[in-house]
C-alpha cells in the first residue's frame, strides 16, 4: 500500500524564530518516533502565520497614523505665513553699557582709557534675535546721546566701578531711559549685578544704601516673595516645573560682595515705590539680600545674578551649566528682547551698521581659567579706526 503523497511545502517567510512544538504521544514510552513529513508541516506552518499577522498588523498601525513631511503635496492642506504684527519692532538693536578697564586687570590693554564689554552680554542679546551698539562710557556725551538714538533698549552689565564719570553715565542713560518711556516709547533697561546696585543707589538718592554680602562665585536659588505676580516680569514665560525648581536648586549664578537686604529696600520710600521685589537670595552666611527687582511703572528690570553666565561663561567653578540652568538664562533673554522688539524706534539703517559690535572683535582670555572668557576692548585707539 503506497503512501499518500504530501502537497508540495511552500517558501518560508520567517520573521521570528522557528517554534517546534513536541507533539503530545499517549505512549509512556521515553524514546520519540522519526518526524514525519506531517510533523514538519506542523513545525513550519505556525511561525508563518505569526509572520503574516505581524505585517497584517504593521501595515494596518500605517495606514491609521500617516504623517506628512513639510515637502510632501497632500490635497486640500496649505501652509500660509502668518502676518507680522506691526506693533513689533523685529529687528531690535540693544545698547550695551561698557564698563571702565580691559576686564583683565590689565592683562589685555593698560590704556588708561580702556573700557570693556564681556563678550557673554553680547551673545546673550544675540541669543533672543536683538544685534548689539557699544554704549563706551567715556565718549563725548554727544555721542552717546546719538547712539542711545539707535537702540530699543539698554543693558547695565556687571563689574566694580560705582563712583565718577561711570557712576554719572550711569544715573544720566537712566534718565534717559524714564524720558524715553515717559514720551511714549517702551524703552526697557535690564541692569545686571552691578548694574542693579548702581540703579539702587541712583533711584534710593543715597549712594551708601549698599551692604556687604557673602556671594561671590556662588550658585544659588531664588526664593519668590509671597503672593509675588509674575505677570509682565521676566519670569513670566518659565514652566511650572522650572520656576518650582527656582526655589529649590542652584539655577542661578551670584557673584558679588555687596547687596541691599530685603528691610533696608522696603525701608527707603523711593525704592520701595519705584520697584517691587520679585525674589530673594541668601548669601553663604544665609544673610538675605534682594535679589530680582521689577519697575511698577517701567520696563526696568533689575538682577543681582548673571543670567548670561550660565550659556557663556565658563572661567568660575560654580557657573550652572545644566538644562535647566541654559533655559534660565534663554527665559531673560528672551524677555528682554520681546521688550525691546516694543520699541517703534527705527533709526536708518546705515548708522545702525555704522555702529554695531560687528565693527570691533573680541579678545579670548579664557587660558587664564578665571574671569571672562572673552572681552570686546573699546580705547581712542581702535574707536579712531571704526
Amino acid at each position: 500500500m503506497t503512501t499518500p503523497q504530501q502537497p508540495p511545502l511552500p517558501p518560508v517567510v520567517c520573521s521570528s524564530p522557528i517554534v517546534l512544538i513536541e507533539r503530545s504521544s499517549s505512549s509512556s514510552s521515553s524514546s520519540t518516533s522519526p518526524a514525519t513529513p506531517s510533523d514538519m508541516w506542523n513545525y513550519i506552518w505556525i511561525p508563518f502565520l505569526i509572520s503574516l499577522l505581524i505585517e497584517f498588523s504593521l501595515a494596518k498601525a500605517d495606514s491609521e497614523s500617516t504623517f506628512f513631511l513639510p515637502s510632501d503635496s497632500v490635497a486640500g492642506l496649505t501652509s500660509t505665513c502668518p502676518a507680522l504684527n506691526p506693533r513689533l519692532n523685529y529687528r531690535p538693536v540693544i545698547g550695551i553699557l561698557s564698563h571702565p578697564g580691559d576686564g583683565a586687570s590689565g592683562q589685555l590693554s593698560n590704556a588708561t582709557d580702556a573700557s570693556y564689554i564681556a563678550a557673554s552680554y553680547v551673545k546673550f542679546v544675540e541669543s533672543a534675535g536683538a544685534r548689539v551698539i557699544p554704549l563706551i562710557y567715556n565718549e563725548p556725551l554727544e555721542v552717546l546721546q546719538s547712539k542711545l538714538n539707535l537702540v530699543n533698549g539698554v543693558l547695565f552689565t556687571g563689574g566694580s566701578a560705582k563712583t565718577g564719570l561711570y557712576f554719572d553715565v550711569v544715573q544720566g542713560i537712566f534718565n534717559q531711559v524714564l524720558k524715553k518711556n515717559d514720551a511714549g516709547d517702551h524703552f526697557p533697561l535690564l541692569a545686571i549685578c552691578l548694574g542693579f546696585e548702581l540703579l539702587t543707589m541712583v533711584v534710593s538718592k543715597n549712594n551708601k544704601i549698599l551692604e556687604a554680602f557673602s556671594a561671590s562665585n556662588q550658585a544659588s536659588t531664588l526664593q519668590f516673595m509671597k503672593d509675588v505676580n509674575i505677570e509682565g516680569t521676566l519670569f513670566q514665560r518659565f514652566a511650572p516645573e522650572l520656576l518650582a525648581k527656582l526655589s529649590t536648586e542652584c539655577l542661578v549664578m551670584q557673584n558679588h560682595k555687596f547687596g541691599i537686604s530685603p528691610e533696608t529696600f522696603q525701608g527707603n520710600m523711593e525704592l520701595s515705590s519705584f520697584f517691587k521685589i520679585l525674589t530673594t537670595t541668601a548669601d553663604e552666611n544665609n544673610k538675605v539680600y534682594v535679589s530680582t527687582v521689577q519697575s511698577e511703572s517701567y520696563p526696568v528690570t533689575a538682577v543681582q545674578w548673571h543670567p548670561e553666565k550660565n550659556a557663556f561663561e565658563w572661567g568660575l567653578s560654580m557657573i550652572p551649566h545644566s538644562d535647566d540652568a541654559i533655559q534660565v538664562t534663554q527665559h531673560v533673554a528672551n524677555f528682554f528682547v520681546s521688550e525691546a522688539r516694543k520699541s517703534f524706534n527705527k533709526p536708518p539703517a546705515k548708522e545702525v551698521l555704522d555702529n554695531l559690535i560687528y565693527n570691533y572683535h573680541p579678545t579670548y582670555r579664557g587660558k587664564a581659567g578665571k574671569g571672562y572668557d572673552e572681552v570686546y576692548i573699546f580705547t581712542e585707539e581702535n574707536i579712531a579706526t571704526i
